[in-house]
């Protein structure tokens, strides 16, 4: 924030910013005709949406008082965007105006007697925050007086000739706002300066503790040097850099084959300019001998600080820096994990670690082929040799050459899509390929992800989308990565461009592309949308596009727009290790990877069968599903781009030296450790009784009933928990079960045994071979939210033969001999015990904490009392270590039981866990440090209905939706409780179209059972979760008339698909702010009205109707009617069985 003054006097304090949407209406407000006259008539949407950067002045208020609006071409036609630099070159001289050093100024507006001080505000924010800028130039085909705001800052072109063209040819150089830093060697009467800086940074930017600054000054020599930077003759930054580095420690602890680790190749015969060149731009691979040169190619920074106000100057070192040190090609500097990403680092690369990295510290790396000047241009045949060199070593390198030769043959792939070529030149050579093409799925990805989020579709053509195919950038280079996509975007004339990400099931679709992770750095990751599931034979003609609804193969989409290419994000370094892939640790991880203005370079997640999204597991059976996160779900999260995967099981904590143990050996260290690993069905343990003597479950001792197996564990013997086992179960169970005609004994009580059953039944095996022994449970108990459902279960498992015995306690396996293979079990009844033979054993019983997660818990003395035990906002005793799911359970001094994060959504959870730690990494975000102290005694309760469903025996498709509850949701008790609201019910289980709905109080939806022989549009039926029954057709007041007779068709019908719409609840909240900001005739607002009403200030015996009067009288329902019809047509791609303003 700044304070200025204005020509007349006023002071205001401001800040610039980057301008939003939400300032199109004050920018407009300050274009006045001379602005016209300068910068011809704008859409200032249209503007803000195509700017690479545009800028706004903004008072305490958030008023705007001027607007800047920057492009990477001049205006208007005056010349074709792609090819000014020649226009320029042509009838201008001096200067060497190129893409990477030049804007130009679209628009300018400003408060009049704000004019003259907002434009240097402005134009030195602009220079502070793009680095490398030189020149912002106003190139306009209107030639008229400009005002002396512009004037003031603005010099004239110098012209070849006076003749044409005739423009306006204006240019600010950076020199004039924002001079770049004198860079010198440090002197002992720089000191006292330079001490005070180190005294004044909280972060110190350094690779130790503060430094003896006098013995570095007074000791420099050739391999260490110290250097300050100045204006105006005051000191404002200090660098100490040293030529002594450790190449082979960082080679062990760092992937440096990219960057030729660091040595200096021996090279012979080669004139200087040859040697140059090499080591400039190439990265190839060295040998081993090579790294174990005795010639590091490297410097290193030891210590760095500069003045808050100059920080984003730091880069003018460099130049100076690398002239110390002539031999040597890399700057090198590491940094605490920890320490934010401060502005010098922008202009370098982040090396990653190794996987056995435990050091925490990040290493970042910047080649001299930085200072130098790039060009990029469309590719020429000429061009492949170079390329093919370039390309040779990566992954899918055949296909880029492939879309290559097409491009120089036909500029088409083989579909006859348009294809662009671009390379980055350095020195004239060719260090840099990109590959796009014509989007032609636009409207499909428009209709599956919030690409509009990002950019007003209205906005832009449709040629005007490009997809990447392909993008290989040297390493030495990549700090040039998002300028290569910013020329892209500009030479190709798009103004979007996306990039698909594949999962590995599908990985033939994904492309050559080469440092991803900078790639991305530059784009945002685009959230999924919820789909609707429309009755296409219902709809016909009225039916969205078949280009919308055909299925593609799922992919995670990033989106770079013009605007975005100027847009840097924060780089978070901390290392967020998540142990266990549940629901919980993939919604956490999820919320972080779709942040748009974060980079998290450190995220792990600690798995025991690695990322459940490796493979298609949407069809697998076994298990029920909570409908959370389906492999197609999971396809569309960019997990695998930005979290490190560790397979194997946490075995050990180590809190001090803040690592965890892998089971396999490897130390995972962490900044912050989220504990997640959930509940498992564990191997049972027999009871070991002796069976030959008469024996009851009665009669067992209770220690016999509880135990850890630690026995071996019978090959046959199957414990399904995630999708990997039951991929697995189903391949062990073709090749070596279905055909013979031994049993199958399935243990367990939960919903998983029936839709275990279910999957069984549907591999061939008859059911008189299914043996499933249910173990005790608590009187009234059922897995099964409604009795209906319980007894269609039981009549299609006596139908299908398969055989249930209940009460049964493993006793013994084998009747106590060797285990493995498992031919037969005994279980102790409440009557006989029963002795079975089996062939193969699934066990869906003893569900708790792994033992290997309890004893890495219980060890590191974290507080255990059968679960982690948190406090309210996720905290465990260690300020590092935060823990959250059915893991967990509240501390004792909130007296609170009966709620655990078990009774929540988990993904509801996760994400709360997300935002509890966001405000530590996101400076967009408020630190709570302790949260307020009429919540410090309170859990957070959670809203989001607990989902459970599956496809069960007879062929039934089965889902529960219900509001979380402190009682298990699934006791019949459940369905029993006495509570105000209201029951719809139609069809019957026996025709396979039984649903039950249950209103509450306030006529929302509250719970509701499906049981159906077709399959259930489960997306659809989750929107109705929370709805009222009003905005549902008034479902209460047509059940009691007797017009409904069947739910399923009811939710079918046309209407309902703009509630299913997946922006329907930002739609709902518009209207109920529209219906309590309506303002009446004496100057309240309808909820003024309605807060009279509560209190009983006013009496009326109709409520309702009395609101909706004075709502209509005061004009409130034409803007309801009108914010309705804005709903349908904006959405009018996915809604068009609605007809809109023109069509009747």
């Amino acid at each position: 924030m700044r304070t200025v003054t204005s020509s007349c006097g006023k002071e205001e304090t401001v800040m610039v910013r980057r301008s939003e949407s939400a300032d199109a209406q004050g920018i407009d407000s300050l274009i006045a005709p001379s602005t016209v006259a300068v910068f011809g008539r704008v859409n200032v949407i249209h503007l803000l949406e195509k700017a690479n950067l545009a800028v706004t002045l903004a008072n305490e208020k958030d008023d705007v008082l001027a607007h800047a609006s920057f492009f990477d071409h001049p205006i208007g036609d005056l010349v074709p965007q792609a090819h000014w630099e020649p226009f320029m070159e042509k009838h201008f001289t001096t200067e060497k105006y190129t893409p990477l050093s030049t804007l130009f100024l679209h628009l300018f507006v400003a408060e009049p007697s704000f004019a003259s001080v907002s434009v240097k505000e402005i134009m030195r924010a602009v220079f502070n925050a793009v680095t490398e800028l030189e020149y912002i130039c106003l190139l306009s085909p209107n030639v008229c007086e400009l005002d002396s705001a512009l004037n003031g800052i603005f010099e004239p072109m110098d012209r070849v000739t006076d003749a044409e063209p005739q423009c306006l040819a204006l240019v600010c150089h950076r020199y004039q706002l924002s001079p770049r830093l004198h860079v010198r060697p440090a002197r002992i009467e720089d000191l006292d300066d330079i001490t005070d800086m180190f005294k004044e940074q909280t972060n110190l930017h350094s690779v130790a503790e503060q430094p003896n600054l006098e013995e570095l000054i007074t000791t420099q020599s050739e391999e260490n040097h110290t250097a300050v930077c100045e204006i105006d003759g005051v000191t404002v930054g200090f660098m100490s850099v040293t030529g002594c580095v450790d190449v082979k420690l960082l080679h062990d602890i760092y992937e440096l084959t990219g960057f030729d680790g660091l040595c200096k190749r021996q090279e012979t015969n080669q004139t200087e300019e040859e040697t140059l060149q090499t080591e400039t731009v190439t990265s190839e691979q060295t040998t081993e001998a090579g790294r174990s040169s005795e010639h590091p190619n490297a410097f290193c920074i030891q210590f760095f600080v500069i003045n808050k106000y100059y920080d984003m100057r730091s880069v003018d070192f460099l130049p100076y820096v690398f002239q110390l040190f002539p031999e040597q090609d890399y700057c090198i500097i590491t940094v605490p994990t920890l320490a934010p990403e401060f502005p010098l680092l922008k202009s370098f690369s982040r090396v990653p670690p190794r996987p056995t990295c435990t050091l925490p510290r990040e290493l970042y790396i910047f080649h001299r082929a930085g200072l130098l000047s790039v060009e990029v241009r469309s590719s020429a045949s000429a061009d492949r040799p170079a390329i093919c060199e370039l390309v040779q070593d990566r992954s899918l390198h055949k296909s880029l050459l492939h879309d290559l030769d097409y491009f120089y043959d036909h500029c088409k792939d083989t579909d006859g899509i348009p294809l662009q070529a671009f390379v980055l030149e350095v020195q004239s050579q060719v260090v840099g390929i990109v590959i796009i093409r014509d989007e032609q799925d636009i409207e499909y990805i428009r209709a599956r992800y919030n690409i509009e989020n990002f950019i007003y579709f209205s906005h832009h053509r449709y040629e005007e989308h490009a997809q990447m195919c392909h993008f290989v950038i040297d390493q030495p280079v990549q700090c040039y990565t998002r300028h290569f996509l910013k020329e892209t975007l500009r030479q190709s004339d798009k103004s979007c461009i996306y990039y698909r990400i594949y999962p590995p099931y599908n990985n033939q679709k994904n492309s050559c592309v080469h440092l991803l992770a900078d790639v991305l750095d530059c784009m945002v990751p685009v959230r999924p949308r919820r789909q609707i599931i429309y009755p296409l034979e219902e709809l016909g003609i009225n039916a969205p596009s078949r280009q919308i609804t055909k299925e593609q193969p799922p992919f995670a989409l990033s989106l770079l727009s013009r605007k975005l290419t100027l847009e840097p994000k924060v780089t978070v370094n901390a290392m967020i290790v998540v142990v266990g892939a549940s629901d919980t640790g993939l919604s956490f991880l999820e919320v972080l990877a779709f942040c748009p203005h974060l980079r998290f370079n450190n995220l792990t997640l600690i798995s025991t069968h690695g990322f459940p999204g490796n493979y298609d597991h949407d069809n697998i059976g076994f298990l029920s599903s909570n409908y959370t996160y389906s492999s197609r779900e999971l396809a569309h999260i960019p997990l695998h781009c930005c979290v490190n995967m560790v397979t194997g099981k946490m075995v050990a904590i180590n809190r001090e030296a803040k690592y965890v143990l892998v089971s396999d050996g490897r130390k995972v260290s962490y900044d912050h450790l989220i504990l997640c690993t959930g509940q498992q069905y564990q191997v049972p343990c027999p009871s070991g009784v002796d069976l030959s003597q008469p024996i009851t479950n009665s009669t067992l001792q209770p220690e016999s009933q509880s135990g850890i197996y630690d026995g071996v564990v019978p090959s046959n013997l199957l414990t399904l928990n995630d999708p990997y086992d039951c991929v697995a179960a189903r391949r062990w169970l073709s090749a070596n079960f279905v055909e013979l005609e031994d049993n199958a004994v399935i243990y367990g009580n939960s919903i998983d045994v029936y839709t275990t059953v279910e999957t069984l039944l549907g591999l061939g095996i008859r059911g008189p071979r299914l043996h499933l022994a249910l173990p005790p449970c608590e009187p009234a108990f059922s897995c099964f939210s409604d009795p209906a459902v319980e007894k269609a279960v039981v009549e299609a498992l006596t139908k299908a033969e398969v055989q249930v015995h209940r009460s049964c306690l493993l006793a013994r396996m084998n009747n106590g001999e060797d285990p493995d293979p498992l031919t037969s079990v005994s279980f102790t009844t409440d009557g006989e015990p029963l002795h079975l033979q089996c062939g193969v054993f699934i066990n869906l019983s003893n569900k708790g904490i792994d033992y290997d997660a309890f004893r890495s818990i219980n060890t590191s003395f974290l507080v255990f009392s059968g679960n982690l035990v948190i406090e309210n906002f996720f905290q465990t005793t260690d300020p590092a270590i935060y823990g959250a799911g059915p893991l967990t359970k509240f501390s004792a001094r909130y007296h609170t039981d009966e709620w655990t994060h078990s009774n929540f959504n988990s993904r509801e959870v996760g994400q709360g866990l997300a935002a509890r730690l966001l405000p530590l990494f996101d400076p967009t975000l408020e630190l709570c440090v302790e949260p307020p102290s009429d919540m410090d005694c309170v859990i957070p309760i959670y809203k989001q209905a607990k989902i459970q469903g599956g496809k069960l025996p007879g062929g039934y498709q089965y889902l529960h939706v219900a509001k979380p509850s402190a009682t298990d949701q699934s006791a019949s008790s459940v369905q029993h409780v006495s509570f105000t609201g209201k029951e719809i019910v139609t069809g019957q289980v026996e025709t396979g179209n039984y649903f039950w709905l249950r209103l509450d109080c306030y006529e929302t939806v509250e719970t509701f059972t499906c049981l159906s022989l077709k399959p259930i549009p489960v997306s659809n039926y989750l929107s109705l979760y929370g709805k009222h029954q009003q905005l549902l057709g008034q479902l209460s007041c047509q059940h009691d008339q007797g017009l409904i007779h069947n739910l399923y068709s009811f939710f079918r019908q046309r209407w309902l698909m703009a509630v299913y719409h997946d922006r329907f609840p930002d739609f709902q909240q518009e209207l109920q702010q529209i219906f309590t900001a309506t303002q009446l005739q004496d100057g309240e607002s309808i909820q003024q009205v309605i807060l009279q009403l509560v209190e009983g200030k006013l009496n009326v015996n109709d409520p309702a109707a009395f609101l909706q009067e004075m709502f209509e009288q005061n004009g409130g329902q034409g803007v309801l009617t009108s914010s309705t019809v804005n709903y349908l047509t904006y959405n009018k791609n996915l809604l068009p069985m609605f007809a809109r303003s023109g069509q009747l």
